[in-house]
């Protein structure tokens, strides 16, 4: 019984990261329909903000944090004013942004590999290698630090969209870009403004990652279909769908990892997209697609 309790701890320890790590992904779909493929590799850049934070000046990642949300939300207005807002009414938007995006990875791993090469790197703040232990059962501090600081975040942006006054215009725009725009909301400044947000928490996530993984330059693309996992089966674009989403499967990756090895914990995302998209493509929170 302990061993069953010891791994659902580790696996909602880390379903907060996943969570915050797609949660910025699905708002990013949900306002834009950006399928956006190089947000593992931007999360990339936030951990290795974190990293030589800690490594040139002894920042704690956790106070990095905010360094790196911004420098990366800064990244993101220059990304979609250069690239994604000349064609966002384009009927091809989303199967467009797949190469542009695909593109924008390809890009940011080869600068950060010519820049930091690709060596595995850790951050290592005290608490990264120590646990609170509660009887037999033990709780890595590094993640639930991680997990605790995820939650928050996404709280925050929930509390954001639901009672400020460009949350409803976030909102407006997610369930229908045209008729927000007939109702006066400045569409383009909302896509703006999201694309930032969703940016910055790759950013977030990025300095989380930093001391809960080791990491490096082309480690986004093991990213990249366990992030797409969390937001289709929770739904493309629901953020609460893609919370729910990381802590299920990342208890589930728990178990597998126990039972099989590590190495076959991450099959576990891989099933679970290819099982949703077989059997309910819209998600747990996603509507059902309209017949023509």
């Amino acid at each position: 019984m302990a061993d069953i309790i010891q791994i659902v701890v580790l696996g909602l320890a880390l379903g907060g990261v996943y969570a915050l790590m797609g949660s910025g992904l699905s708002l990013v779909f949900g306002v834009m329909r950006i399928v956006n493929l190089a947000h593992p590799s931007l999360i990339m850049g936030g951990a290795y903000v974190a990293y030589w934070g800690f490594r040139l000046y002894g920042v704690d990642p956790l106070i990095a944090l905010p360094v790196a949300a911004i420098i990366l939300a800064a990244t993101g207005v220059l990304l979609y004013k250069l690239i994604f807002e000349r064609e966002a009414k384009s009927a091809k938007y989303s199967e467009m942004t797949v190469l542009l995006t695909f593109a924008i990875a390809m890009i940011v791993e080869g600068g950060l590999a010519t820049a930091f090469t690709n060596t595995q790197r850790v951050t290592s703040p005290g608490y990264a290698t120590d646990a609170f232990f509660i009887g037999s059962v033990f709780i890595p501090k590094g993640q639930l630090y991680a997990g605790m600081v995820s939650l928050a975040l996404i709280a925050a942006l929930a509390l954001f969209l639901k009672y400020s006054r460009f949350g409803y215009a976030i909102r407006a725009t997610t369930q229908n870009r045209e008729a927000a725009e007939l109702m006066g909301v400045n569409v383009n400044m909302v896509g703006l403004v999201s694309f930032a947000i969703g940016i910055g928490l790759a950013g977030a996530a990025g300095a989380l990652v930093s001391f809960v993984f080791s990491f490096f330059p082309s480690k986004h693309w093991e990213w990249v279909a366990v992030l797409m996992s969390l937001v289709v089966l929770g739904g493309m674009g629901s953020i609460l769908g893609t919370v729910v989403a990381a802590y299920v499967l990342s208890v589930l990756a728990a178990f597998v990892g126990y039972f099989f090895g590590a190495t076959w914990s991450v099959l576990t995302f891989y099933l679970a997209l290819f099982v949703v998209l077989l059997v309910r493509p819209q998600g747990l929170f996603g509507e059902k697609p309209e017949m023509a």
